[in-house]
């Protein structure tokens, strides 16, 4: 074989290294490009429409699910956040996250803690805020791999762009588990206190606040001793916080 044909061949091979290369980074970039048009476009029109479901949700009901508003699911009632007791609204807040009204979409007080105490070989505690735990639920899948957190922080700064605090709490506690296949306060509400979600006391919407760290594990009918304890806690915190007026400026 000559020199000359060897270096054909190498120039020829170099070059398809080169179109597979170029090939993809273009189908990398346009895929990019759709999945941020899409992404953007799903969140601007649930700012005005309500999610007929989650990803959550699909996970829960499996094969069986085919909307919230159908077969088993259709237990799950939406209802506007003008509907839901105050004292939800600050329930969920003072339990689950307290710099909900200030913060845009991260508390990174409360991230680093989580990782000081990682350092320190103690379990690594969740720190997500309500922002967050909407993003995964409504479009993401459990876990915590590197790249679900990387499209939760996406889509939660996404969201807090384009969505008002307001919407962001109305969707959270809409799609939020209180129980086994539970969706939504207005479900929970009725289910366990028989009453709709803008009749809870504040005693009944810490104990529905209680459980959202386990929705499965933990009862608002039959609470344990811990989760009696955690609702005076919210209780509590409810009141650090300056009651209602703490939330007035979300609901504006």
């Amino acid at each position: 074989m000559s020199k000359k044909t060897s270096e054909n061949r190498t120039s020829k091979n170099n070059n398809r290294v080169r179109l597979i290369i170029r090939g993809s980074v273009k189908f990398a970039l346009l895929s990019f490009s759709l999945f941020v048009v899409y992404s953007v476009l799903v969140i601007v029109l649930f700012k005005w429409i309500n999610p007929p479901t989650t990803a959550f949700i699909q996970r829960s009901f499996g094969a069986e699910f085919t909307s919230v508003f159908s077969g088993e699911a259709k237990k799950n009632r939406w209802v506007p956040v003008e509907n839901i007791s105050k004292y939800m609204i600050l329930a969920v807040i003072a339990s689950e996250d307290q710099k909900f009204p200030e913060h845009f979409g991260f508390d990174v007080v409360e991230i680093e803690k989580a990782i000081k105490e990682k350092i320190k070989g103690k379990k690594l505690r969740g720190a997500s805020t309500i922002t967050q735990q909407v993003a995964k639920n409504l479009f993401l899948w459990s876990g915590r791999d590197f790249i679900r957190k990387l499209l939760e922080s996406y889509y939660t700064v996404v969201i807090e762009l384009i969505w008002s605090k307001k919407r962001i709490m109305e969707v959270y506690l809409n799609i939020a588990e209180f129980g086994p296949k539970l969706y939504g306060v207005e479900s929970a509400s009725r289910k366990f206190f028989h009453k709709s979600a803008y009749q809870l006391n504040k005693y009944e919407a810490a104990m529905l606040s209680a459980v959202l760290p386990s929705p499965v594990r933990f009862s608002a009918v039959k609470p344990s001793p811990y989760l009696k304890e955690r609702q005076k806690w919210i209780i509590t915190q409810m009141q650090k916080l300056g009651g209602l007026k703490y939330i007035e400026k979300i609901l504006k």
